[in-house]
């Protein structure tokens, strides 16, 4: 098939989240064809399974401008800029309307099982560049289709993929057997069935990260109730206790984010949750009606009736197995992102400049975007996504000066939180030379054009879950 050809087919979208929409949006603006896919039954589907957790990001953070320009000739009005909405009002109020004006350019319960170049495997070089990317469909209803596309951009996240309770990265022993007793979501309590499976009883949260503060602070607040009584938590660390561990605080320019590690904090010292350091799940076992959390140096806990495992996430790499893709071998992020984003260094909310550039893989036209690039790094947030997509889209028009017109400024969480060397406490240095000062940016040649800067962070915090 000729370029020529090639060019006038439509760009394959994996996934119909916060990003993969605004990738459509993009493309649609830049005249392109987007095709979405979509393995759920609606857009937004991953952000449904946790609409009842407020985000840390308020609306104006949470809105792609591209767009909510696509919205307004439909009449949409955007939500009260300084509000923060749930996963469930950020699916209503944008992203399904964001999916009806898209259309039909949008398929649902669509997954994909498989990329690849027409006719060449990874294997082969010949005329490789040249071949459109094949994509194969399998639908709900058991049907399979392929379709081809000018460039592929994955903004499928990692929500299907939860990490294990193992501290070396695998199910612990027992762990699937206990399936019933474990969750890797944090429960919704306002739920009376998720109320009543964790109401009264003690609960292990493993993980150090804004999930598990919403954890901790849900699981606290229902102690406090009246049909909660008897809510206690046993909160599992890799590492320590040190002054980073609860977040950014009152320093968080995420003010909802702050808030949130302050109530996890809450939670601990008014007794609701006792933090245990330094475990690395190795076990989980059968105690009768009950499980016992075995840790690698031989540590067992007291039994508890339920488990919440909130160790992050990691990408499903499987159906871009035919791809030539270049991923750093830790993070599995693309490898010029990677030391930009890589938690053993990084952990000040400085994120570096990054777009088509550091998105890029020896493939050339496809692209990893949203949650998904950032492999098993943590904190990313919507507008990095929504940066992304924009210096992809301009790169797939031919636009390159606009593509690499890229600068990204994230809040600083005012604190540490490397989850490198987890067995000794986190630094807490601040003069300049510490992984609190802001890093000082990789050499680059100066931009063609000014950078566009997105500056987020602003307002005050509410009431907040934080996600």
């Amino acid at each position: 098939m000729n370029v020529t050809v090639t060019d006038q087919l439509p760009v394959v979208v994996v996934g119909a989240g916060p990003v993969g929409l605004a990738a459509a949006a993009h493309l649609v603006g830049r005249g392109l064809e987007p095709l979405v896919l979509e393995v759920g039954g609606r857009a937004g589907a991953a952000v449904q399974e946790w609409s009842h957790v407020r985000l840390f990001s308020a609306w104006s953070e949470l809105v792609d401008p591209v767009a909510e320009k696509l919205l307004a000739p439909a009449g949409w009005v955007k939500p009260d800029a300084d509000s923060y909405p749930t996963g469930g009002d950020w699916a209503a109020d944008y992203l399904q309307p964001l999916a009806d004006v898209l259309g039909d350019r949008i398929r649902l319960d669509a997954r994909v099982t498989g990329v690849s170049r027409t006719g060449r495997d990874r294997v082969v070089d010949a005329d490789r560049e040249r071949q459109p990317f094949t994509v194969h469909i399998r639908y709900g209803d058991g049907r399979e289709e392929r379709v081809l596309a000018r460039a592929v951009i994955d903004a499928s996240g990692t929500w299907s993929t939860p990490s294990p309770a193992g501290g070396d990265g695998l199910p612990a022993l027992g762990e699937r057997a206990a399936a019933d007793r474990i969750s890797y979501r944090v429960p919704d309590l306002n739920d009376h069935t998720e109320r009543a499976r964790y109401a009264g009883k003690r609960t292990a949260v493993i993980g150090s990260g804004a999930s598990a503060f919403t954890a901790l602070a849900s699981l606290a607040a229902l102690g406090t109730s009246e049909d909660g009584s008897g809510t206690r938590t046993a909160w599992i660390l890799r590492r320590g206790v040190s002054g980073a561990t609860f977040g950014g605080g009152s320093a968080d320019q995420l003010p909802a984010r702050g808030a949130l590690g302050l109530a996890a904090k809450a939670a601990v010292e008014q007794g609701y949750a006792e933090a245990v350091t330094g475990f690395r799940t190795d076990a989980i076992e059968r105690h009768g009606e009950r499980l016992v959390l075995v840790a690698e140096d031989g540590r067992r806990l007291e039994p508890v009736d339920e488990v919440i495992v909130l160790t992050g996430f990691r990408p499903d790499l499987t159906f871009l197995d035919e791809l030539r893709l270049g991923l750093d071998d830790r993070l599995q992020a693309p490898v010029e992102l990677a030391p930009l984003i890589d938690p053993n260094q990084h952990s000040c909310g400085t994120v570096h400049p990054h777009g088509v550039k550091e998105l890029a893989h020896p493939e050339e036209g496809v692209y990893v975007v949203g949650m998904k690039s950032y492999g098993r790094a943590p904190s990313f947030l919507a507008l990095t996504g929504y940066e992304q997509v924009r210096s992809v889209v301009a790169a797939i028009a031919g636009d390159r000066e606009s593509a690499e017109r890229v600068e990204l400024v994230l809040p600083e969480t005012g604190v540490c939180g490397g989850a490198g060397l987890f067995d000794q406490p986190a630094d807490t240095t601040t003069d300049g030379g510490g992984c609190c000062a802001t890093p000082a940016a990789p050499p680059a040649a100066p931009p063609a054009a000014p950078p566009t800067v997105l500056q987020i962070g602003a307002g005050a915090p509410p009431a907040s879950g934080g996600c």
